[in-house]
């Protein structure tokens, strides 16, 4: 195990997250041409992609990598390298890229606090893990989808504040199972 987050911790946090998405695009559908800047704001992909830079130099320093242990301090070397070629070198869709990555270094927590667990509502919090693994995918490799999502959810009010409803009572009922099951 490299977390050591428990399932109800786990589910908190999953939980939480999505109410905390849900909440303020259900209130204030609005909000959505502030979020339709995302995708190429290079100040939100210099954040992320530091995020994502630091919790990839500490998994690498201190996972236990077995055979593979020989090739730590030339990532070690190589990630900040590329850390810094990415933000010489990838001016589109940064954000989204950054997002991706860190969508992806999200889901592995999560999965490992649900991992031989019996309760079968452990499956919200591995299909939210799953969720984010693949949207993380799709962003970093094809990153206008999610511009082209932002901009169909933002067509109208209702279909904005029906997506972030629907995050909200996933959130809910996450963090109701966590609070009550885990």
């Amino acid at each position: 195990m490299i977390y050591h987050l428990s399932l109800r911790d786990a589910g908190i946090a999953a939980g939480a997250f999505l109410v905390l998405i849900g909440l303020p695009g259900l209130v204030k559908p609005d909000l959505a041409a502030v979020v339709q800047k995302f995708p190429r704001s290079r100040g939100a992909g210099i954040f992320l992609l530091t995020v994502d830079l630091i919790w990839t130099l500490w998994l690498l320093a201190t996972i236990e990598m077995g055979e593979f242990s020989a090739f730590r301090r030339p990532l070690l070397i190589a990630v900040p390298i590329a850390y810094v070629l990415a933000l010489r070198f990838v001016d589109e869709f940064l954000a989204v890229r950054a997002l991706g990555i860190l969508c992806l270094l999200l889901a592995e927590p999560f999965l490992d606090a649900a991992f031989l667990r019996h309760q079968s509502s452990r499956l919200l919090v591995t299909i939210f893990a799953y969720l984010l693994i693949v949207v993380g995918l799709f962003w970093v490799m094809v990153p206008y989808i999610l511009r082209d999502k932002i901009n169909w959810a933002a067509r109208s009010s209702a279909r904005w504040r029906l997506l972030h409803g629907a995050a909200l009572v996933y959130g809910a009922v996450i963090l109701g199972f966590a609070f009550t099951r885990y």
